[in-house]
């Protein structure tokens, strides 16, 4: 989905929330067809990888959890109680790290494709923040930035949030008019993002085969992160009912059964999605099973193994580490079953090279683009309906 804002600070249709809705961050109105494929895009002279951020020290942590929680009300102790899993590795999230070699990845692969095109990084919550690196291309003499977000589904945290996000950094650094910032569309059913897990599946399921695990009693657990249900509900375009769970769930259910496709032929494990990393009160209906619970109703099943597929994540960081390396396997061990988790995407060169294949899709050049998708659901569109993603509250 295209940006539902402009970062250029330029009107057009404008919803309740002052946000655009079919017109692209560059704040050109876009021709887009039924599919949602933008047809009119400027060319672009730069490349933003836009991340969520993380503290790089033990001083960073809470003022970074401050930032992720502003305006929700969480409590002081509760951040520290998260604090925990940061000071557990001097305070230092992996994802700053993972991003600096995704960013350079990505530069190889773009110079290997014959681009020119340089590859700025900028973050929602830490350093280095995304408006500083706007105001950074734009000192470079870069105006016209394709971004690629770190997340790949849609829902208001995952998507729409990062494109407001962009507006914001126009408008915060007095840009606005200056630059212009649109985004790829969301890649959940790319196989350049699909590819290294289906890689890492068919690898746990070898080693477990190879340890003498009965396939039937192997569960596959596809993990993303939980969300509250009504945002999950609003996710995606009203006019494409995708169930309770809107586009959120169905984008993430739709990959994984193409995943199962994906497997050798013969017996396969049963398979099941689960969430994790609730953050929100208590009294909030988020999505469940937690992936904890499954684990624990599996082993009531009778099941002797379990792998962990972390379906909503790019890279291995801390919700991956805590979540799941550390808490999940806990359970699973507690209760004697044997657990594997398979990798997230990192820097796999599927991946990296289908990240560039998204940037290829928005540059023009004379030839029809190839949108490669994995599922029905896809390709998704580049440009957002109005009210797409809508955080619920603004719905109602």
């Amino acid at each position: 989905m295209e940006s539902a804002v402009s970062a250029s600070g330029v009107e057009s249709a404008v919803s309740a929330s002052g946000v655009e809705s079919a017109v692209s961050a560059s704040g050109v109105e876009s021709a887009v067809s039924a599919s949602g494929v933008q047809s009119v895009v400027s060319a672009y002279d730069a490349v933003l990888l836009l991340g969520f951020g993380g503290p790089e020290g033990q001083d960073d942590v809470i003022p970074f959890l401050r930032n992720v929680t502003r305006g929700r009300g969480i409590p002081e102790a509760r951040l520290e109680a998260v604090a925990t899993h940061y000071r557990a590795r001097g305070g230092v999230s992996p994802v700053n790290e993972q991003n600096r070699t995704l960013k350079a990845a990505l530069e190889t692969e773009i110079a290997g494709r014959g681009l020119d095109l340089p590859v700025y990084w900028g973050n929602r919550n830490w350093t280095p923040f995304l408006g500083d690196t706007v105001a950074e291309a734009v000192a470079a003499g870069h105006t016209r930035l394709l971004a690629l977000t770190t997340s790949a589904y849609s829902s208001y945290s995952s998507c729409r949030q990062y494109r407001e996000d962009l507006a914001e950094a126009a408008a915060q650094t007095g840009l606005a008019g200056r630059v212009s910032i649109d985004a790829v569309r969301p890649y959940f059913d790319h196989p350049g993002f699909v590819t290294p897990f289906i890689d890492g599946l068919r690898a746990a399921l070898a080693d477990l085969a190879g340890r003498h695990f009965a396939t039937a009693d192997t569960h596959i657990l596809f993990t993303t992160h939980s969300i509250p249900s009504a945002d999950a509900a609003a996710s995606g375009p009203r006019d494409k009912p995708l169930g309770p769970g809107g586009a959120y769930e169905a984008q993430h259910r739709a990959v994984a059964s193409a995943i199962m496709a994906a497997l050798p032929a013969g017996p396969r494990p049963d398979w099941s999605l689960a969430f994790q990393s609730r953050s929100g009160p208590v009294g909030m209906p988020w999505l469940e099973p937690d992936v904890n619970d499954a684990i624990a109703a599996w082993a009531d099943r009778g099941g002797t193994a379990v792998v962990v597929v972390p379906l909503g994540f790019i890279s291995d960081h801390m919700e991956v580490i805590w979540d799941l390396d550390t808490e999940a396997a806990a359970t699973a061990a507690a209760l004697g079953l044997a657990f594997l988790r398979v990798p997230t995407p990192g820097l796999h060169p599927a991946f990296v090279a289908g990240l560039v294949d998204l940037l290829l899709e928005r540059i023009p050049t004379g030839k029809t683009p190839v949108r490669a998708a994995v599922t029905a659901l896809g390709p998704w569109r580049d440009v957002c309906s109005p009210g797409c993603c809508e955080k619920a509250a603004a719905r109602r």
